[in-house]
């Protein structure tokens, strides 16, 4: 443990050998195996959809884990960790290593020492991919990485086919939070979809994934990645959290605006002049309504016709994979 400039943070291990990194007075990370799964999926969603995922930016360091997904994308070049606390970038490169894919300590990442918001208004870089993994919203500041300003300003930093990624949490949260966060996204992110993780089948937590061009998904061009002896490391960690193939990926489809907009109908949008996330957030707080939350969503759920392609063995697999993740 240790105190920090902006943070009081704390790593422990409990009797199973499960890491848990601590910030903000609660877990926000750990090696759970829910924990490893949405992690490692925000990561890797990051850099598997572009094209050309060259230059990359981590909105969070956290225990490293999204990062270093992102890191061992074969295609990556360049990545950038923008993270406020200097001690966090300490604790997770010697706890986490293990995890992370010592991420921290990879030549092509650097570590940016700087609120996220002040990085992306004072540099001129462009991104192929952004991945945003903040605190929980009420937590003091988190909520300004949620408004839709902030995501308007994510936006003008992707290059053409660029790709943002967030984590939304339904643990500990309430509807009017989850629906403020996914719908404050999908106003600025037309183009967008939520990718579920669930466990023991009932929802836990969202990958929220936008685009400024439509989203379009080749089911066999996807699987041909995994199977490159290039992205070996990638496939073995994906099957670590049990996903074994492209449609094991794309399986975990749970919605897009079009889908959730009658549900989204009085979500509150998140902005700087109100912040109204941060209260609400700070209303769910010691809840667990995960579940019903995310069954609220999978009531609206379509499959997706425009957005995947691929053979017709391809597209068959993906929509019953779907049908079974959202159990209709």
């Amino acid at each position: 443990m240790g105190e920090g400039l902006n943070a009081f943070i704390a790593v422990s291990e409990t009797s199973s050998g499960v890491r848990n990194y601590h910030n903000a007075g609660k877990v926000q990370a750990s090696s759970e195996p829910q924990d490893m799964r949405l992690q490692r999926m925000l990561g890797h969603f990051t850099h598997l959809i572009p094209k050309e995922p060259k230059n990359v930016l981590v909105i969070g360091c956290g225990a490293g884990v999204t990062a270093g997904a992102v890191s061992i994308g074969p295609g990556v070049e360049r990545m950038t960790i923008a993270e406020i606390e200097p001690l966090v970038v300490e604790s997770v490169s010697e706890y986490f290593g293990e995890h992370n894919y010592n991420v921290v300590k990879n030549p092509k990442v650097s570590v940016h020492i700087d609120d996220a918001r002040h990085f992306l208004l004072t540099t001129d870089q462009m991104f192929d991919a952004i991945t945003s993994d903040p605190l929980d919203p009420w937590v003091k500041g988190a909520a300004t990485l949620y408004t839709e300003e902030f995501f308007g300003v994510v936006k003008r930093h992707l290059n053409p086919g660029g790709v943002v990624t967030l984590f939304v949490q339904l643990y500990e949260s309430n509807t009017e939070a989850v629906k403020s966060e996914v719908g404050t996204f999908m106003k600025v992110f037309p183009n967008s979809v939520v990718w579920g993780n669930a466990n023991n089948g009932q929802g836990y937590d969202l990958v929220l994934m936008g685009q400024a061009e439509p989203i379009r998904i080749n089911i066999d061009e996807l699987q041909m990645k995994l199977d490159d002896p290039r992205y070996t490391q990638v496939a073995q960690s994906l099957r670590e959290i049990g996903i074994n193939s492209a449609v094991d990926l794309l399986s975990n489809y749970a919605g897009t605006p079009v889908d959730l907009a009658p549900w989204l109908k009085d979500a509150a949008i998140n902005r700087d002049r109100n912040l109204r996330l941060q209260y609400l957030a700070g209303m769910g707080l010691n809840l667990y309504q995960s579940g019903p939350i995310y069954a609220q969503m999978l009531e609206h759920v379509r499959f997706p016709e425009n957005m995947f392609t691929g053979s017709d063995a391809s597209m068959l697999a993906v929509r019953e994979g779907i049908q079974r993740m959202t159990a209709r």
